[in-house]
């Protein structure tokens, strides 16, 4: 099925050049606009047999835009929306963005507790909802909840239909730096922060994944991750900028998922580490057959990328792999550029574009390279702070810089190295140890396939090491003797060998970016280091 609208401009002037241009667009919709009159009949987003032009997108959204308008929506309308990565989600979205609406997308896998918290903080004045979706009621949730303005956005047919001869003009420019989306924090052991952006800065963080991997307009993506979730934005607007299509997938599961993968020929694909294991696990199990004939890069970011595995993926799935910083706050901080030195793919994540000052806490102002710190961001993608005023002021400094709470240092050619977290630092007996440190070379270990090392307390020591390891199918029992002579060998000093060894058939990940969840660790293991 093709949805498609207007006629083929040929994309002759989808240079570098044009896509810098597109990446001016002051708000969301000015960009489909002017990416629809470009390239009107060329996909922009694939799925099963649907296929979804960027002329289709900005007539369908038009329209979804009057129907909303005609059930009360106008500019600055508080909308949260709870929808899988369909393309009527997409959409949906822009038909907001048409209006000027402000949205708030929360994760499908959300239930009632993180819901009721984001409609409520919010002041949510409609709610869009999927219906019935993978046997959960989310319509009965939002009733339950007392949702106010229930949409039922469940496929292609289900979304809102007008006249957009109805529709005032589009936002202005000047709307570009207005807050028209409240995105939320994971919020592991309290209630989630809610996060303000402005088109303007989703723009930003996209322009910046667009340039940096130098994609072209003959590139298929792929979107296994949440729409809902703040790289849906990032993906979208590097769609628009270099015009090229990405297969958007309701539910990522492997092997199932690589027909389609196959099917399209998608070139470029990931999401975070967790899925770069994933495809290398598939990679194995038939070490002579690409598992993805026509994948040329592998890209991601949400969590720290061991170097072990940067080149395991390069020399098995035969691909490149650039790994980028970014967080809710920051779509997108720095990159990883396929061009770049294995050595630079492997143990940095990359520079930061043109218009992200990083300054590292404690090494000056101007950050000098080789000192740790806490990493601070100031720049055009960083957010606007959160609804709580009291959270944005505790989040910047005097400077406008955003605490990251991230630690990390400079190198010399401007790549950012990622040390930790300031809350994973274990400081045993008075020494500062570092998570990240153990856990990469516990990558290096064949009987490890994911680590997570995390401090517990312990009356005598303050905190001790304790690392949490799954093991790859077939792999030999591992002991913590074992585990602290292979560190012992690879030279870590022995104030940091772990003292306690945990085996897991999975560690606890969250449902979008696959991260793993220490917190969960932290309360599980905590009673045994007493």
């Amino acid at each position: 099925m093709s949805e498609s609208g207007g006629t083929d401009s040929g994309g002759t002037d989808d240079t570098v050049e044009a896509a810098h241009a597109l990446g001016a667009s002051r708000t969301l919709w000015e960009l489909v606009e002017r990416r629809a009159a470009r390239t009107p009949d060329r996909p922009v987003l694939l799925q099963g047999d649907r296929v979804l032009t960027f002329g289709g997108l900005r007539d369908r959204a038009e329209r979804a835009a009057a129907g909303l308008y005609a059930r009360g929506v106008r500019a600055r309308t508080v909308v949260a929306w709870q929808l899988p990565t369909r393309i009527e989600t997409a959409v949906f979205t822009f038909a907001l963005a048409r209006l000027g609406a402000v949205q708030t997308p929360v994760i499908p896998f959300y239930r009632d507790k993180e819901v009721g918290y984001a409609l409520r903080a919010s002041g949510a004045e409609f709610f869009a909802v999927p219906g019935v979706w993978r046997g959960f009621d989310h319509t009965a949730m939002a009733r339950r909840l007392g949702a106010r303005g229930i949409l039922e956005v469940y496929g292609p047919d289900s979304l809102p239909d007008g006249d957009p001869a109805v529709l005032p003009p589009p936002p202005a420019p000047a709307d570009g730096t207005a807050v028209r989306w409240i995105y939320w924090t994971s919020g592991t052991t309290s209630d989630p922060k809610g996060v303000l952006h402005t088109d303007r800065s989703l723009i930003a963080g996209g322009s910046c994944l667009a340039h940096a991997l130098r994609l072209t307009p003959d590139d298929v993506g792929s979107m296994a991750f949440p729409y809902a979730h703040i790289a849906g934005p990032d993906y979208t607007v590097m769609l628009l900028m270099y015009g090229f299509p990405a297969v958007m997938f309701e539910h990522f599961a492997l092997p199932g998922a690589l027909a389609e993968y196959r099917r399209h020929g998608v070139t470029v694909a990931g999401g975070s580490t967790a899925f770069y294991a994933m495809f290398l696990a598939e990679q194995r199990k038939r070490p002579d057959e690409p598992v993805i004939p026509s994948l040329r890069l592998l890209t991601g970011g949400g969590a720290p990328k061991p170097p072990e595995l940067y080149h395991a993926v390069v020399r098995e799935l035969g691909c490149r792999l650039t790994h980028g910083y970014g967080m809710t706050e920051v779509p997108m901080i720095t990159m990883g550029d396929p061009a770049d030195t294995p050595e630079n793919l492997a143990t940095t994540e990359g520079r930061p574009p043109a218009g992200m000052e990083i300054r590292i806490a404690g090494a000056g102002k101007a950050g000098e390279e080789g000192e740790e710190g806490e990493v601070l961001l100031r720049g055009e993608a960083v957010c606007q702070g959160y609804l709580d005023p009291e959270q944005t002021a505790a989040a910047f400094d005097a400077d406008g810089f955003l605490r990251t709470g991230d630690l990390g240092r400079l190198t010399p050619s401007g790549h950012l190295v990622l040390t930790g977290r300031l809350k994973d630092v274990i400081i045993r007996k008075g020494e500062n140890i570092s998570a990240k440190e153990i856990e990469d070379l516990l990558h290096e270990h064949p009987g490890v396939g994911d680590v997570a090392v995390i401090g517990l307390p312990d009356a005598e020591r303050g905190e001790r090491v304790c690392a949490v390891v799954e093991q790859p199918p077939g792999a030999e029992p591992l002991t913590l003797d074992a585990v602290t002579a292979f560190l012992r060998g690879a030279g870590l000093a022995v104030v940091k060998l772990p003292e306690q060894l945990e085996v897991v058939d999975a560690l606890p990940r969250n449902d979008t970016l696959r991260k793993v969840l220490k917190y969960r660790l932290r309360e599980r293991y905590g009673e045994k280091a007493e």
